[in-house]
């Protein structure tokens, strides 16, 4: 018996992958030496991306790599998903869709006396909570009640109930995208109860309710957001490498079990588990992809190499090599395939004329050497 280091399953001899989380067997031991221990020593495929880095730049050794992160270390190893950018998740479950605001609700009647005033100091401080700019019907408001011009004080108060419940629509909009996004990988029955109330608070034009709805269903959206953000970044890192593979003529397919259990565990809401299984599947997607990732970064090492040979800059080429290293030092795969992606279009970019002078990105006759030659 050996035991999966994806989801410590008992795996019998003659096995070919785990009946737990169905990895393939044979990526066992590539995955134990890809999670290895933070610190201990580099791997093989960190000393091969040292050599290529030397092979191509003996004027100065690569700088001292940062100190290794830990597998769930969001600070360290998803630097580049901090920056606001959008997660490209596919969806683990088909959430109930809510209802859209079928527009905004009718004036208030009107009103006269202390309930015209209350309502008047009621929408000033929804303003001020909505941080929504009043000034000049504030002043109008506060003329109003010095003159005691009843009539003009109700016709500010109901343009103040315009400017809030637009706010309050477009604010509800907002918070049901953020939840329909989210509720695509878990399940969001708190928020959902607030998106219902707020809806109904706007539809019966109760702004004191609405802006109490909305500013629960934010705080409700922001706390699962926190709590699941691990698990969603590690799956969007997970199906960046799926990517990554077939564009390299690979197949992730031994390695897609406990990406797939993974997404499952974050769909029934079950975070430790996911969290667990998808970072071991970033390793086993790993295992797969190492090979060609290598054989991909060595074909752009010659391509840096012809291009430094024919006085070509080359600097820009290796930063990216070099973050590359790091990145793989801290077990960060999005980073890593970020810096290669802007490596290869730099090569790409920087790809030598023919013999001829011709351009590189036009043809050159049948007898045109392929690029990679």
């Amino acid at each position: 018996m050996i035991a999966c280091p994806a989801c410590g399953a008992e795996a019998p001899e003659g096995a070919t992958e785990c009946a737990g989380c169905h990895l393939a067997v044979g990526l066992f031991s590539a995955v134990r030496e890809a999670a290895g221990p933070a610190g201990g020593d580099d791997p093989v495929f960190l000393r091969t991306i040292g050599e290529l880095i030397q092979s191509i730049d003996l004027s100065a050794p690569p700088p001292e790599p940062p100190p290794a992160a830990g597998v769930l270390d969001r600070s360290g190893r998803f630097p580049g998903l901090r920056s606001g950018e959008p997660l490209h998740e596919r969806p683990t479950r088909e959430p109930a869709p809510l209802r859209p605001l079928d527009g905004l609700p009718a004036l208030p009647a009107a009103s006269a006396g202390s309930e015209l005033r209350r309502r008047a100091e009621e929408y000033l401080l929804a303003g001020r909570r909505l941080n929504v700019d009043l000034t000049g019907l504030a002043d109008r408001v506060r003329a109003a009640e010095l003159t005691a011009d009843e009539a003009s004080l109700d016709v500010a108060v109901r343009e103040i109930f315009v400017h809030l419940t637009s706010v309050l629509a477009e604010q509800y909009e907002v918070e049901l995208a953020r939840r329909n996004e989210l509720s695509q990988l878990v399940p969001t029955p708190s928020a959902d109860v607030e998106l219902d109330a707020l809806r109904h608070a706007l539809t019966v034009g109760d702004v004191s309710g609405a802006l109490r709805r909305l500013l629960h269903v934010r705080d409700e959206i922001g706390r699962l957001e926190a709590q699941w953000a691990t698990g969603r970044v590690l799956l969007a890192e997970c199906d960046l490498m799926v990517e990554t593979i077939r564009e390299l003529g690979g197949d992730p397919a031994p390695a897609l079990g406990p990406l797939e259990e993974g997404r499952k565990s974050l769909g029934t809401a079950r975070r430790e588990a996911a969290e667990r299984l998808l970072a071991r599947a970033a390793f086993a997607l790993w295992a797969v992809l190492e090979p060609r990732f290598l054989e991909e970064l060595r074909r752009l090492r010659d391509r840096l190499v012809e291009m430094r040979g024919a006085g070509g800059e080359i600097r820009p080429a290796l930063t990216e090599l070099r973050t590359i290293a790091e990145e793989l030092r801290r077990r960060n795969f999005v980073g890593l395939i970020d810096a290669y992606r802007r490596l290869r279009q730099f090569a790409e970019r920087n790809e030598p004329a023919s013999a001829g002078g011709v351009p590189a990105d036009l043809p050159a006759g049948p007898e045109r050497p392929s690029p990679s030659a």
